[in-house]
């Protein structure tokens, strides 16, 4: 369920102005904005110069319509420039923080686009699981090898073996 059905658009932004609102109607695949897919639109505009930000989001319409966007590359032919922007979040108004447009800013070339690309992987893990450790849920800890529960003591010590007789092996966060 990380594809749309919606109506996708795109605004990109470079020195020399921007292009308005685009939809993006025509990819090279059959089905365009599926889970796992690389969808390749053409969009004509005049030469921006240097990309600096783009807008992309979708309407909001259709069944199954929230979207998980990795990342947009746009590859300028005239200069022959690739620009990356990195998201790596929910388009969905029921997920995330709900918004169905982003505003993204160009990856910096002089950075390392897989340490920026990990930090941004590891800010969306912790977003999806942070909801485990807020007080009050408890998680349990299976331990394959000895067939126990992980116990993590209120003391901050931890029985990795896990005890045999207790079947429920529980963290509770107060």
């Amino acid at each position: 369920n990380a594809g749309t059905e919606a109506d996708v658009y795109i605004s990109v932004y470079g020195e020399r102005g921007d292009t308005g609102s685009r939809q993006l109607l025509r990819s090279q695949k059959s089905k365009k904005f599926l889970k796992g897919q690389t969808d390749i639109f053409a969009v004509e505009a005049v030469h921006l110069g240097h990309l600096h930000k783009i807008v992309i989001g979708h309407n909001g319409l259709g069944s199954g319509n929230g979207w998980f966007l990795d990342k947009v590359v746009i590859k300028d032919p005239i200069t022959d420039l690739d620009y990356t922007f990195l998201c790596h979040r929910w388009l969905d108004q029921g997920q995330d923080d709900g918004n169905i447009a982003r505003e993204l800013a160009v990856t910096d070339a002089s950075t390392l686009p897989g340490r920026q690309e990990l930090e941004l992987k590891r800010e969306e893990t912790w977003a999806a699981e942070k909801w485990k450790f807020q007080k009050g849920n408890t998680l349990q800890f299976y331990n394959r090898l000895t067939r126990g529960f992980i116990c993590l003591n209120p003391d901050s010590s931890v029985d990795a073996l896990g005890d045999k007789k207790n079947k429920y092996g529980k963290v509770i966060f107060m």
